[in-house]
């Protein structure tokens, strides 16, 4: 539920035609902003480096017992008293998709939060287009893009988003291949089970999954005081309360509790999620999936908050 007065263009919620429009104006600004970030902190990657077949050096790393001797660096384990094998790095092009939520919940914006939730989701996965598809990765974004090996693929991306229909809730994923990469960026505010229900069968499938949840400052600390009135801009629902003081314990563990239920469930399944505040670089959230995709471990590894 989101505080009237706290949403962008609230009546647009139902408005299929203003809410097209108003994501078409908004695009361009993302991408821009999508490309400084990346070239940013893009400085010093090579891409989501892995051991594999190639002929470009990855890293030095201890000799296990029953690997070809061949593959020992004589030379490297003459320094010191160990044993050490130069790994390669894998080459092959891997398919990523990626998603950001267009549903109305994701226009909300409080007066703590730098941008929109819709327009922080979309500067993460235009940023993660551009450094992918610099890594020489195959991006694609379900129900409005096939996956592309291209070096333009962010604007491609971009472009495709602009003149696609809004749809609400999860992705279809029917086009989606297994043994590739989704990830997916949103405020997630469904009940764990029911987002459970749909990415299950994914991850069944063979697929590597990573959630960002976005999430406006006001949504966590419930800042409101005194007569509120709050609308859900998915339904129309309003609810009025006197003191709205008197909501936020409740409200507040209401609101971890989801968050923490959804965490757990998505790391049984092996996959990653993070959650990122519209109040914070969007960098952070960005740096974060992307050490997920290379294998490394993140600097939070329970959902952590960027």
């Amino acid at each position: 539920m989101a505080a009237i007065g706290q949403i962008v263009n609230p009546t647009s919620g139902n408005d299929a035609l203003s809410r097209a429009r108003q994501r078409a104006a908004l695009v361009p600004d993302c991408l821009v902003e999508a490309k400084r970030i990346a070239n940013t902190v893009i400085a010093g990657w090579h891409g989501r480096r892995k051991r594999g077949i190639g002929e470009n050096f990855w890293q030095f790393r201890p000799y296990s017992e029953g690997e070809s001797l061949s593959r020992i660096d004589w030379r490297r384990s003459a320094r010191d008293d160990h044993t050490y094998v130069r790994d390669r790095e894998w080459e092959a092009a891997h398919t990523i998709w990626l998603w950001a939520d267009m549903s109305p919940s994701m226009m909300y914006k409080s007066t703590y939060g730098s941008v929109s939730k819709e327009g922080r989701a979309l500067v993460i996965m235009l940023a993660l287009a551009e450094i992918l598809a610099r890594s020489g990765e195959r991006i694609g974004c379900p129900g409005v893009m096939e996956p592309i090996s291209a070096r333009n693929a962010a604007e491609r991306l971009a472009a495709a988003l602009m003149h696609t229909p809004l749809t609400g809730g999860l992705p279809e994923t029917v086009m989606v291949r297994g043994w590739s990469d989704l990830i997916l960026i949103g405020d997630f505010l469904d009940d764990a089970p029911s987002i459970m229900a749909r990415l299950g069968p994914l991850a069944r499938r063979g697929l590597r999954g990573h959630v960002v949840e976005v999430a406006d400052p006001a949504e966590e600390i419930f800042p409101y005081s005194g007569r509120t009135e709050f609308s859900d801009p998915e339904t129309g629902e309003r609810l009025t309360s006197g003191r709205a003081e008197g909501l936020r314990e409740a409200y507040r563990n209401a609101y971890l509790a989801r968050r923490e239920n959804l965490g757990q469930s998505l790391r049984h399944l092996g996959w990653t999620f993070v959650t990122h505040r519209t109040d914070h670089l969007a960098s952070e959230a960005l740096v974060a999936v992307h050490m997920y995709l290379s294998g490394m471990p993140a600097k939070a590894t329970h959902g952590g908050q960027f």
